[in-house]
């Protein structure tokens, strides 16, 4: 994995194209299944245009944790293309640093495509640091293995609630 693709993720859903796009961008559906598993996440706020803003809070299991995080859009091309930029931040959209890591970038861009092939859809998405300095960079690719793997368990818990859907 160079540093300039950052994480690169592919999964194939037994769903439709807009149904999967729907719980992407959608309130009611996202909390449902968005974040590491056994986390809830509570949508505060969720505008998913060009320049829009998605706000939540996820809890851990135990409810002791609890971290704020927001998506700013930076295109939107309903039902194949979501462009946003992540970032940890307080309960009012205001960006923070990461909780886990003092050098976690504050920024990182997503791209996420949708095709459909067949009546399923392939999702593609690629992330990575965004203005980021080397510090954060190095720490970004030293837990691209673990991001990826928590992305796992977010795509499991999204296959399982796409079926409750349809």
């Amino acid at each position: 994995m160079s540093s300039q693709q950052g994480l690169l993720l592919r999964r194939e859903f037994n769903a439709p194209r807009e149904l999967v796009y729907q719980v992407w961008t959608e309130p009611k559906h996202f909390g449902n299944w968005w974040g590491p598993k056994g986390f809830s996440l509570e949508v505060t706020k969720m505008d998913v245009r060009s320049g829009g803003m998605f706000l939540g809070c996820q809890k851990s299991p135990d409810g002791q944790h609890k971290m704020w995080g927001k998506f700013v859009y930076q295109e939107v091309q309903p039902p194949e293309k979501l462009v946003w930029v992540q970032s940890f931040s307080d309960e009012t959209g205001n960006t923070v640093r990461a909780p886990f890591n003092p050098n976690w970038p504050l920024e990182i861009l997503n791209i996420l495509t949708l095709e459909e092939r067949e009546g399923k859809t392939v999702l593609t998405l690629q992330g990575g640091p965004l203005n980021a300095s080397d510090e954060e960079q190095a720490a970004f690719d030293a837990m691209s293995p673990m991001v990826a793997q928590g992305f796992e368990g977010t795509f499991e818990q999204l296959d399982n609630y796409l079926a409750s859907q349809q």
